[in-house]
């Protein structure tokens, strides 16, 4: 009877401790993608901020996204200020806040595009057809 009555407080106490924890993911899925907030910068100061919540505006991003060229554990740094900041929320579960990441965006002279993922130390690249869809999402409001 007493290891029945442990069993039971064990399983109680583990279901409640994993239901409390409050640690999000660390990766995510695209699916899981709801707001794109954009800095548009002209130099050192901001130019322009937008908000993208638009269901087939955020559809194009994660296609885009998809098709990033990524390099992992790179610890990377770029001349210059980059030209956008778009950060992504996240939404994991409906009961915990939305989980923010950051990309940096370079526009590169030759039409591609570089992006730093600070969290992941990853470094992608699109090429000029893709950084032209990313331009027309996220400069384009």
């Amino acid at each position: 009877m007493i290891k029945i009555k442990n069993l039971i407080i064990i399983a109680v106490f583990t279901t409640a401790n994993m239901g409390c924890s409050n640690t999000a993911p660390k990766e995510y899925h695209l699916n899981q993608l709801t707001r794109v907030d954009v800095q548009i910068f002209s130099g050192e100061n901001i130019n322009n901020e937008i908000i993208i919540t638009e269901e087939e505006k955020i559809r194009t991003f994660k296609e885009v996204l998809e098709k990033i060229d990524w390099e992992q554990n790179v610890k990377a740094e770029m001349d210059g200020k980059e030209d956008i900041k778009a950060t992504l929320f996240f939404k994991f579960d409906r009961n915990m806040p939305e989980r923010l990441f950051e990309y940096l965006i370079w526009f590169n002279e030759g039409a591609s595009s570089t992006i730093i993922d600070r969290e992941k130390h990853a470094l992608g690249t699109l090429d000029k057809e893709d950084t032209q869809t990313l331009k027309d999402i996220l400069l384009n409001d």
